[in-house]
C-alpha cells in the first residue's frame, strides 16, 4: 500500500492468483483499520496545501500523471493480464492501458472555471467549484486501472486528494499505478489501501468515515445501494456506476453480415464482464436467424485462451463466483432456447462465448445481468413489444439501436431508459461524453465537464 508517500506492507498479507491457470502471481497486503484511518488522516492532510493549487498547477500535475502511465503502460499492461485474466493483445490490458493515458490526458485538459450569473448596478454574482475534500474511491476487478485513472485523475484535477481501494481479485496493478503516481504527486495526495474483503472489509469502513467526503464506487448494484446506505450518515457526496442488463435492438432493415462483428465486440469486450456490455439481445424476426448465423459464425472463430500468449483475444473468466453465475444463467438458457455456439465450461475458469436464441423476457438469462460472455437473443415482430421489452428492467445503464435508417434509430433511441444509446455499436464510451445510468444503474455521471463537477461543491459569492 501506499500512504503518505510511503510503503505500508499491512500486518498480513493474501495471495492473488491468475485466473488463467490459478497460478499465485504475487500477494497484497490485507489491510486493516489503522491503515485506512492513516490513509484518510494523510490524505486530509495533503488536502490543504493541493486544495490551493492554481488551475494551471492541477493540470500541470495530470499531465505528469498522464505521462508516468505512458511510460510504464507496457508493466502495467502485463501485471493486469495476470491477475484479471484479459489478454495482452486485441481489446485486452495494452488497450486497457492505453485508454487509462488517454483518459488521463483528456481530464487534465478539462476545467472548471468561475461563471459569472449576474454583473449589473444590482450586484456582481460569481459560481466557483470548490474540491470536496477526501475522495474514497473503491474500484472493481473488471478494468482495474482504466478505472482507477476514472476515479482518481477527475479529483486530482479539482483538488482533491485520494483514498483507493482496489478490489481483492486484482490489487497488484493499482496498487502498483498509485506507487507511480506518487512519483510525480506530492505525498499523501493519492493514497492506496487493499484487503481481502473477508477479514477485513475497508470498501464498508471507507463509506463510513467522517472525514472522506465522497465516495466514488463502481460495481454491482446490491453493493452500490449499500454504499449509498452506509454514506447516508455523514451525508457523503457519491458518485455510483453499478450494473446494467443492456439491450440492443437490431431493426428490420440492418444488414446482418455487416453488424455481426459489432454486435459481438459490443457483447463481449472483456468477455462480457463489462457494466456496459450489450446483455439482451433484440432481432426483428424478418432478419432473425441471418443474424444469428452470421453472429455464432464470427463468435466461433475468436481465439480464447491466456492472456499471456499474444495470439488470444479472449481470456478467462476473472473468478469462481462470476464463472459460477455464467454456467448457471447458461445451463438454465439451454433448457429453454437453442444453443448456438459455446455453452459447455471449459477447463479452470474459461467459458466459450455462448450464444443462446429462442429466449424471452422472463427467463434467467435475459433478466439477470450475467456479466460475462453469454448472450441471449430474443426474437420480435413489432418493434413496440421490443422497446418495451428493453425497458422491462430495473436498470438503465446503456443500449444500442442496430439499422441502415440512422434518423429512425435515434427515434428508437430516444425511447429506450438508459444513460446512453449507441447506433449501429454498442459501449463504444469517450472522455468528451458524460456517462452514467438511470434507474437502479447507478447515481450521477463520470467524464467531461458534467463529471469533473461531481468532485465539487458549488460556492455562490454575491459581491
Amino acid at each position: 500500500m501506499t500512504i503518505g508517500g510511503r510503503a505500508v506492507q499491512g500486518a498480513t498479507s493474501f495471495e492473488v492468483r491468475n485466473p488463467a491457470n490459478g497460478q499465485v502471481i504475487g500477494t497484497a497486503p490485507n489491510g486493516s483499520r489503522d491503515d485506512l484511518a492513516a490513509a484518510v488522516a494523510a490524505a486530509q492532510k495533503a488536502f490543504t496545501s493541493w486544495s490551493q493549487k492554481s488551475d494551471d498547477e492541477l493540470a500541470a500535475a495530470c499531465r505528469a500523471v498522464t505521462e508516468k502511465i505512458g511510460a510504464h503502460a507496457e508493466e502495467l499492461a502485463r501485471l493486469l493480464t495476470l491477475e484479471q485474466g484479459k489478454p495482452l493483445n486485441g481489446l485486452g490490458s495494452r488497450w486497457e492501458l492505453g485508454g487509462a493515458a488517454a483518459w488521463a490526458g483528456a481530464t487534465a485538459a478539462l476545467s472548471l472555471p468561475p461563471r459569472v450569473l449576474q454583473d449589473n448596478a444590482q450586484g456582481h454574482v460569481e459560481i466557483f467549484r470548490k474540491p470536496v475534500g477526501v475522495v474514497g474511491s473503491i474500484t472493481p476487478w473488471n478494468f482495474p486501472v482504466l478505472i482507477a485513472v476514472w476515479h482518481v485523475l477527475p479529483a486530482l484535477r479539482t483538488g482533491n486528494t485520494v483514498v483507493i481501494k482496489p478490489s481483492p481479485y486484482t490489487p497488484l496493478a493499482t496498487l502498483r499505478f498509485v506507487e507511480l503516481l506518487n512519483e510525480v504527486l506530492p505525498e499523501g495526495v493519492v493514497n492506496s489501501v487493499s484487503c481481502d474483503d473477508r477479514t477485513s472489509n475497508l470498501g464498508a469502513d471507507m463509506a463510513t468515515d467522517p472525514i472522506i467526503r465522497k465516495i466514488v464506487f463502481t460495481g454491482s448494484c446490491a453493493t452500490g445501494k449499500k454504499v449509498m446506505q452506509s454514506a447516508a450518515s455523514t451525508m457523503k457526496r457519491l458518485t455510483l456506476e453499478l450494473g446494467g442488463n443492456d439491450a440492443g435492438i437490431v431493426l428490420p432493415d440492418a444488414d446482418p453480415k455487416a453488424i455481426a462483428e459489432g454486435l459481438f465486440w459490443g457483447a463481449f469486450l472483456n468477455n462480457g464482464q463489462t457494466c456496459a456490455a450489450m446483455k439482451r439481445l433484440y432481432v426483428h424476426a424478418s432478419i432473425h436467424d441471418d443474424v444469428c448465423e452470421h453472429l455464432a459464425a464470427f463468435a466461433k472463430q475468436v481465439p480464447m485462451g491466456d492472456g499471456m500468449d499474444e495470439k488470444n483475444v479472449l481470456g478467462p473468466v476473472q473468478n469462481r463466483m462470476q464463472f459460477d453465475k455464467v454456467a448457471r444463467l447458461v445451463a438454465d438458457a439451454k433448457t429453454k432456447g437453442q444453443l448456438l455456439t459455446g455453452g459447455e465450461p471449459g477447463e479452470g475458469l474459461f467459458f466459450p462465448a455462448t450464444i443462446v436464441a429462442g429466449l424471452k423476457n422472463g427467463d434467467a438469462l435475459v433478466d439477470e445481468e450475467q456479466f460475462g460472455p453469454a448472450l441471449p437473443i430474443i426474437r420480435y415482430t413489432d418493434v413496440e413489444d421490443a422497446i418495451r421489452a428493453a425497458n422491462d428492467s430495473e436498470n438503465g445503464l446503456g443500449g444500442s439501436v442496430w439499422s441502415k435508417d440512422i434518423e429512425h434509430a435515434r427515434r428508437i433511441a430516444s425511447r429506450l431508459e438508459c444513460g446512453s444509446v449507441w447506433i449501429n455499436k454498442h459501449g463504444a464510451i469517450q472522455p468528451n461524453a458524460p456517462f452514467g445510468g438511470v434507474k437502479a444503474s447507478g447515481l450521477g455521471v463520470e467524464f467531461a465537464e458534467e463529471g469533473l463537477k461531481e468532485y465539487t461543491d458549488a460556492q455562490v459569492i454575491f459581491s
